[in-house]
């Protein structure tokens, strides 16, 4: 798992995982049906309307579609066509900001040698080599594509694994309401606001122990930390 780090311009560094070569093939892929599929419905309907030189302009219309699909969707959707958002992947400066239609268009030139001139070659080499997982389009723009949905690889056995004190009681009882997967985030958040001391990530925090106080039927905590830290306690012991 490859992660980056970038600098908002109000100077927090946040840390993304980035996309991995899996998740880029795919949404590739789900961009490239769902173009053939336009495109050859598109030239289906044309073909009954028009003919000789409309037919023409309208094959190189469509032709267009092809051409400008990705950087089109990229520059209207914040950085997503419909196979990122598929994958909840999306493109991102690496510096601050979000990326320039010239940044989008810089990278979207380099897809032919990166992607169709070598079949794809090129781009897969350099973004499982590359520390930031770019290809060259990526590298030109100061571009990377990151992963919206984090990968929490933490299991229940590092739930299991923490000190539990014998004679502990629980404090909140309702901490039994959560699943093995709430516990996880919980402790994953815990984890990396510790390790990533920022505002983004103490924000982080907040709201979910806010979302924990909801879902326990309680009112929500002053001391967010402690209160996630005892939940998280109380639950292993109580499911232990």
């Amino acid at each position: 798992m490859k992660n980056i780090e970038i600098k908002t311009t109000q100077n927090v560094v946040l840390q993304y995982e980035l996309a991995s070569l899996r998740d880029r093939i795919l949404a590739f892929l789900i961009d490239f049906v769902i173009m053939l599929f336009s495109i050859l419905m598109l030239f289906a309907f044309a073909n009954r309307i028009f003919d000789g030189t409309a037919m023409e302009v309208v094959g190189t219309l469509i032709f267009s579609l092809f051409m400008f699909y990705s950087l089109a969707f990229e520059v209207l959707n914040n950085g997503q066509s419909p196979g990122k958002m598929a994958m909840r992947i999306r493109v991102v400066k690496t510096t601050s900001g979000r990326p320039k239609f010239a940044d989008l268009a810089a990278r979207w030139v380099f897809r032919l040698v990166d992607i169709y001139f070598s079949l794809g070659g090129i781009a897969s080499v350099l973004i499982a080599s590359s520390s930031k997982g770019q290809r060259i389009g990526d590298i030109v723009a100061n571009t990377a594509v990151i992963k919206l949905m984090p990968t929490i690889r933490l299991t229940l056995d590092d739930l299991l694994g923490m000190h539990a004190e014998t004679e502990y009681s629980p404090v909140y009882a309702q901490a039994k309401k959560l699943v093995e997967e709430d516990a996880i985030l919980i402790k994953h958040t815990l984890d990396r606001s510790r390790k990533f001391q920022n505002r983004a990530h103490g924000e982080a925090m907040v709201m979910l122990a806010r979302e924990v106080a909801s879902v326990l039927g309680i009112d929500p905590p002053h001391d967010h930390r402690t209160f996630l830290e005892t939940v998280l306690r109380d639950y292993v012991r109580l499911t232990r």
